[in-house]
């Protein structure tokens, strides 16, 4: 069994504890992250969690889990055309 299979067979689900401790299960990939924000693919989509002073504290590629730590401000998903236009409007600013 892959694990491309593997991760979509679980569930997708979001925990947050205190504003402070995040558990994200059902993610495939972290596409980005730094200490104020974590863009995440997740089986129901892209996931954008804004911060401060965020961690990337467990990854479990096998299950598709992640752990995050830091003041949490906003959770939110992203639909696929909107990430192919964030992609295409930094090509064009950089390449103005």
């Amino acid at each position: 069994m892959d694990k491309e299979n593997n991760i979509s067979s679980y569930n997708h689900s979001i925990s947050l504890l205190e504003r402070k401790n995040l558990v994200i299960t059902g993610v495939k990939k972290i596409d980005n992250f730094d200490n104020s924000q974590f863009i995440l693919e997740t089986i129901m989509g892209y996931l954008i969690v804004k911060g401060e002073g965020l961690e990337l504290i467990k990854l479990d590629t096998l299950q598709g889990n992640v752990t995050i730590k830091g003041l949490v401000n906003s959770i939110n998903y992203m639909d696929e055309n909107a990430k192919k236009n964030k992609e295409e409007s930094i090509l064009n600013r950089l390449f103005k």
